[in-house]
């Protein structure tokens, strides 16, 4: 997976070229992104807090160092060389049992090369209104490629480690409160001159009317970048839109008089920097037509008040009323992910989940968990 971090442009037009190059400057302005940080007393810095809040995401640069990134990418390429042969197939382009063959969890997502497998139509509850503009690939790209892979802690030991980073825990602990709840884990590939575009939409779909809604109400997402991402092949936000309510996307798209919402920003990366989102922004991001891999690793967390005693939605797993039995059980997974990262990284400090240590609960990373994490994903809290 050879990668240069400046995109190519070569493919777009000039009217898109502007538009990246605008974006690039808009996001610099923003003043959300630096270094994981902490107070004296092992609190995550008010200034993180407050650039998240106010923008609805925020870049910490740095968080994973060469070590990690290497155990990343190995494991990703293993995860790329088992994919199915094409869609529904068993068997791998090398005759092996096809990765998640066996699962019952939806596990793979399919997209044509540069296509929008959802942008326009009504799956995924209809949140992704408008399509996006689907360019041509070229002539020796297949007929579809995978670009999401749901459930991918059980698929990657480095992604479960990544899981466990105290730093990101602390921060899912200081946006959603210490007994915060898991959403679901995935993979996205934007593989160079193939990656599909993901639609402008806005996640979550069942607080939107409650009383108590407010920018928190539907979590937030980490991404986790293993080669970095640009204005190309990166994810765009609107600033604040997670404050706003259901935005009207297709007005939005309508006004602007194409997909390229003006005040859209790119999130920008480096190799090991971890964006968080908010998962109420209208965000999306284009066909990836650069000459730049992106491979990013999402794990979202809800506030437990968002989870406990409601009926779940969402296009993750089959809908019910989550109690507290089904919390736990799907929370086990942060256990593992902790022991699993104390085991790799015996220098760090493993992060104390509160729900665990109020219950004194104890979980060990070894072969019996990792059996156990098959089909994890259709525990998922979704909302």
């Amino acid at each position: 997976m050879n990668h240069v971090l400046a995109p190519d442009y070569g493919s777009e037009s000039a009217a898109m070229r502007d538009y990246l190059a605008a974006g690039e400057a808009r996001a610099a302005a923003l003043g959300n992104r630096g270094k994981l940080r902490f107070t004296a007393d092992g609190r995550v810095h008010p200034d993180i807090l407050e650039a998240y809040w106010r923008c609805g995401f925020y870049v910490f640069e740095g968080v994973l160092g060469p070590e990690e990134l290497a155990d990343i990418e190995a494991d990703v390429k293993a995860i790329l060389d088992r994919l199915p042969a094409e869609r529904g197939a068993a068997l791998d382009a090398k005759g092996r049992p096809a990765l998640a063959a066996d699962c019952k969890a939806q596990t793979l997502f399919w997209a044509r090369p540069l296509g929008d497998p959802f942008g326009g139509t009504e799956l995924a509850n209809g949140r992704h209104p408008v399509r996006m503009f689907e360019p041509t690939p070229d002539a020796t790209a297949p007929k579809e490629v995978v670009y999401l892979i749901l459930g991918s802690l059980q698929f990657s030991e480095a992604a479960l480690r990544l899981y466990g980073h105290p730093g990101l825990l602390a921060v899912a602990a200081a946006v959603n409160g210490p007994d915060f709840a898991p959403f679901n884990e995935a993979i996205f590939i934007k593989e160079p001159g193939r990656g599909a575009s993901v639609a402008w939409h806005q996640d979550g779909v069942t607080h939107w009317n409650s009383p108590d809604w407010d920018a928190g109400s539907h979590g937030f997402n980490f991404m986790a970048q293993l080669y970095g991402c640009t204005a190309a092949n990166g994810v765009w936000v609107v600033p604040g839109s997670h404050k706003r309510g259901k935005a009207d996307i297709k007005a939005m798209v309508a006004a602007a008089g194409s997909e390229r919402l003006p005040e859209a920003v790119p999130i920008l990366c480096a190799p090991g920097d971890v964006a968080i989102t908010n998962r109420q922004t209208v965000h999306g991001s284009f066909a990836n037509t650069s000459r730049d891999w992106r491979v990013t690793l999402n794990f979202g967390f809800h506030r437990r008040r968002s989870v406990l005693g409601v009926r779940g939605g969402g296009l993750h797993n089959a809908p019910g009323v989550y109690d507290a039995d089904r919390i736990r059980e799907r929370a086990r997974v942060i256990g593992y992910a902790i022991d699993a990262r104390r085991q790799r990284f015996p220098q760090e400090t493993p992060f104390a989940y509160q729900p665990h240590v109020a219950e004194g609960l104890s979980y060990r990373w070894d072969a019996a968990a990792k059996a156990g994490m098959k089909d994890y994903n259709l525990l998922d809290l979704s909302i």
